[in-house]
């Protein structure tokens, strides 16, 4: 491992330094967006200075204007990859249109002459829909900030999520600001100005880049070019704002106030000349619903974040320019709490025949008063990333940049330990976590532009650095409890024993004046009373033991070099890499991954045809990769991640083949659809288990994954004001036992072997769409949104069947009539609280489940149902064709506003008012899943803004 280290890292160093010493030039940056430079001039040859020069896109919605110089000359920087349409109008002069296409980092240069006005010689390019469409052969999405300002989003703790879920089809909305990209669990990345982060961005996991940030996204869903690999499943490619430019200094301030005491300020400021400029931008959060909660009602939820970015950018001359990127991002919330959690809920074994959730209103079964569960969370994310851009000559641009990222994430449990304690298919273990990333690398790359070629070569070296420490204790006195007591098994009570309190070894059992007392190991191995392992006692807090704790530490080395060019030769457009990975963490892996897509633009029609397939290197996820690949070394882990082994098979990188076709299809001026039919396979499909019965996740591998769907992007551009958008897709997502990484899960699937299953975020539909209306451009403007899910798989849901075609556990027959037996059917057999069966919506005939009174534990299958689930009927359970889901849902968004409320020219004031689930409709995203656990979606929420710009 340490050879292929050094080899790597000998390589990558080797090629940043020829191509510098090549140049004879001081290293610059460069990113992803390009610059559009010209000289306007008349018939004669002169320049005509003060004509304005717009550019626009109008599906993206971007939309620029700047004024030539006394020299003629104009410059739009930071340009997002894009076709524009560019217009020149001066006084005296005819208009003058053209299109122009900006796909690398090479600047456009372009002489315009413009005509006196009433010649017939005026050069005017209108289109009748030509520029609607995009002949690439790669499906994504473009959304400029025109865009996003007018888009209700639903999370402002996770905006940019929220942005991308609402924009971007193929995206399965999941809670807490995650989201699943073409049937992927978070397989996702960015690239923020060039710069690659492909950790996760989920706001329980890092802190995402602020949304005021950014100035455009394009979201690319189909196979993904040479540069981009990791996670590839969907690549978010982020263009930030810049000052470059701003003689005049503007911004603004807003502040806002809504619904659960949610409050923010945030201001912006852009200054800067022709060869520099600066963005800054701050925003503050505080809010009491940070985090999707299990119940609709709020308990326990507050948090605040707060984040500060700046971009710097310098042109030291005609061909040197640099660019730094800094933020820092800070944010602390509290995990929220079940009503179980809340009451301080505690488990019980010794409740009767039946082992009942007991509320013992904040006492612990020590008998120490707790209080309610008081867990938290707080993530500091530091980043920089330098980067400098030499020109080399006009066809060729050369890029070097840096960057340095750190999460720093604590989870925090409760003061006392036991107020942890909940249902068994939640927490019976008290955990406290530090865990740091730290993300640091170096890229470059040579960009060439010229004739049909756009060839861009590159090489990027990651390190990644990982600390990871965990304390743990039980807190449950029936988890590993040294003696039992049997009673009998009945339909009504399956369970044979029932763990006894305060002892604490098998031996004292003896003589217990209660009969049918026996020592543990007689107990079969069950998920709610496992049998006895004296390594577990010293760390059981019930009987007077104290936290176990676990520390690792590794680096994670990676070396990419690419190749692509992009070729138009008349109607076609070619896109041909190639991309190598070595990856040497935990385990090692090198790959060759061609890259291939084809378009034909059929101009005729305005119809754009295309084909691509990807290779690709999928790399295993950071957050608790050394918990997974090395806790099952430990005594103490291996009974708690149910090891099958005393070591578990590291997480090693998979290989993912992926077929795209779609085309692009534009009607008139007025409406534009683009759709892609998708196909993956990935040998090694990732996804997340628990550490014991506790909120800490960690990564797991399956065999592989077979991943089917469609998605399509349906945009009208603007028209007398009214812009409409929408986004759909249907994904499968399809995984395969057996486990082949990680430490132990226990999928609920019948069968061995090869067996698909689907996956929590597997989801047959959804779509957004997404309304606009300004009449006129200083007027009052509207944004409506309303979104369908058809619901992801749903955990831990009981139903009826039986082996092997079914995986509903504890299923019975009483008096010969099928009945539902309440328990959780991914932990092994666990029953429900009565809280759990009510955040469920079950129902038993005529009987609601409430968060204090459970339903019979036994239900008759034919009465058994909820209002949230769809749960199969008798005996049509099915892992793969037929599995539990949440209920489908629709939620509708509305957002009003005016940017310029006096009229006024160099000083305005906007006010805009937000409502999310104006309908206020009780829907879930999710019920028990493995990772996710349940949460609902946001309640009606109202929200007020005020703005100050200038």
């Amino acid at each position: 491992m340490l050879a292929s280290y050094k080899k790597s890292l000998h390589a990558a160093f080797m090629v940043v330094f020829y191509l510098v010493l090549g140049l004879h030039a001081y290293a610059q940056s460069g990113g992803s967006s390009g610059s559009i430079n010209g000289t306007v001039l008349d018939s004669t040859g002169a320049v005509v200075p003060n004509a304005t020069v717009e550019i626009q896109n109008p599906v993206s919605h971007f939309n620029r204007s700047t004024t030539t110089d006394g020299t003629g000359a104009f410059s739009f920087p930071n340009i997002p990859f894009n076709p524009y349409h560019l217009s020149v109008t001066g006084a005296g002069f005819a208009s003058h249109a053209q299109d122009v296409e900006v796909r690398s980092v090479v600047a456009q240069v372009l002489k315009i002459s413009l005509q006196v006005a009433g010649s017939s010689e005026s050069v005017n390019v209108e289109s009748s829909g030509g520029d609607l469409v995009e002949n690439d052969p790669t499906f994504h999405s473009d959304i400029d900030r025109n865009l996003f300002d007018k888009l209700p989003l639903e999370s402002q703790s996770s905006s940019l999520s929220s942005l991308v879920t609402l924009s971007t089809p193929g995206i399965a909305a999941d809670s807490n600001g995650l989201f699943h990209g073409l049937g992927d669990h978070a397989e996702n990345s960015f690239s923020v100005d060039g710069q690659p982060i492909t950790d996760q961005q989920s706001k329980v996991f890092s802190n995402q880049i602020p949304l005021e940030s950014v100035q455009s996204l394009e979201v690319i869903s189909g196979a993904p070019p040479a540069e981009y690999g990791g996670k590839t499943s969907v690549v978010i490619v982020a263009t930030t704002r810049s000052g470059q430019g701003a003689t005049t200094p503007h911004g603004s301030v807003t502040t806002s106030y809504g619904s659960f005491g949610t409050s923010s300020l945030a201001a912006d400021l852009s200054y800067g000349g022709k060869n520099w400029g600066n963005f800054i931008s701050a925003s503050g959060l505080n809010t009491g619903r940070f985090l999707d909660p299990p119940e609709f009602t709020v308990q326990h939820d507050k948090g605040n974040e707060q984040n500060l970015f700046d971009r710097v950018d310098y042109q030291f001359s005609n061909n040197d320019s640099i660019h730094l990127n800094f933020g820092y991002s800070r944010s602390w919330f509290q995990t929220p709490n079940s009503f179980d959690a809340q009451n301080a809920t505690a488990w019980s074994g010794l409740s009767g025949v039946l082992p009942l959730v007991e509320n013992y209103g904040g006492i612990a079964p020590n008998g120490d008063a707790v209080g309610p569960t008081d867990q938290r969370s707080k993530i500091g994310t530091f980043n920089i990333a330098p980067s400098w851009t030499h020109v080399l000559n006009p066809t060729a641009v050369f890029t070097l940049g840096a960057f340095v990222r750190r999460d720093d994430y604590n989870y925090y449990p409760s003061n006392d330990p036991f107020a942890d304690l909940g249902p068994p298919s939640l927490q019976r273990q008290s955990v406290g976590q530090n865990r740091t990333l730290t993300n640091a690398g170096i890229r470059s790359d040579i960009s060439y532009v010229k004739g049909i070629n756009n060839i861009k070569a590159g090489v990027t070296y990651e390190q990644t650095f990982l600390n990871e420490n965990d304390k743990l204790g039980i807190v449950d006195p029936a988890f590993n409890a040294p003696c039992i007591t049997a009673s009998p098994v009945t339909a009504l009570n399956p369970f044979p024993y029932v763990a006894v309190p305060g002892f604490s070894d098998p031996s004292q059992c003896t003589g217990i004046n209660q009969p049918n007392t026996a020592a543990n190991p007689n107990a079969p191995n069950s998920a709610l009373y496992p049998n006895f392992n004296p390594i577990l006692l010293p760390y059981d807090l019930t009987r007077g033991g104290g936290l176990y704790t676990f520390n690792g530490h590794t680096d994670v080395k990676e070396l990419a070099l690419y190749v692509r060019d992009n070729i138009t030769i008349g109607s076609w457009s070619l896109n041909l890499g190639l991309r190598g990975d070595l990856y040497n963490g935990l385990t090692t892996a090198r790959q060759a991954e061609p890259r291939v897509g084809v378009a034909y633009n059929i101009k005729k029609t305005n119809t754009i045809l295309r084909v691509s397939y990807a290779r690709t290197l999928e790399s295993p996820f950071n957050e608790n990769l050394i918990l997974s690949s090395l806790g099952c070394t430990s005594p103490v882990l291996d009974e708690l991640l149910l090891c099958a082994a005393p070591v578990a098979n590291r997480l090693s990188p998979g290989f993912r083949n992926e077929f795209h076709a779609g085309f692009e299809q534009a009607f008139g001026r007025y409406l534009v659809f683009s759709g892609e039919w998708i196909s993956k396979y990935t040998h090694n499909g990732y996804d997340f288990s628990v550490l014991g019965d506790t909120p800490i996740t960690f990564p797991i591998e399956w065999h592989n994954s077979k991943i089917p769907g469609y998605a399509g992007r349906v945009s009208v551009p603007e028209i007398h004001g009214f812009t409409a958008l929408m986004v759909f897709s249907s994904v499968a997502a399809r995984f395969f036992t057996p486990q082949v990484g990680g430490a132990g899960a226990v999928p609920v699937v019948s069968g061995t072997g090869f067996v698909p299953f689907r996956i929590d975020h597997d989801e047959h539909f959804n779509q957004t769409t997404h309304l606009q209306y300004q009449p006129w451009k200083n007027s009052p403007w509207l944004g409506f949104n309303w979104r369908y899910d058809s619901g992801l798989v749903a955990g831990a849901t009981p139903c009826y069947g039986v082996l092997p075609t079914n995986t509903c556990p504890q299923s019975v027959l009483i008096g010969g009539v099928p009945n539902v037996s309440l328990i959780a059917a991914n932990v092994g057999g666990v029953p429900l609280s009565a809280d759990q069966e009510s955040e469920a919506g079950f129902f038993c005939g005529s009987q609601h489940a409430s968060p204090t009174v459970p339903l019979p534990y036994n239900c008759p299958a034919s009465t058994f149902g909820s209002n949230l689930i769809r749960v199969p009927g008798i005996n049509a359970e099915q892992d793969d064709k037929n599995p539990p889901r949440i209920a489908s849902r629709n939620l509708f968004d509305l957002s009003i506003g005016d940017d310029n409320l006096f009229h006024g020219e160099r000083y305005k004031w906007s006010a805009q008012l937000t409502a999310i689930n104006i309908a206020n409709n009780y829907v879930l995203y999710n019920f028990l899943s493995t990772f996710s656990g349940t949460h609902y979606v946001t309640p009606r929420t109202l929200t007020a803004q005020i703005g100050f710009h200038f």
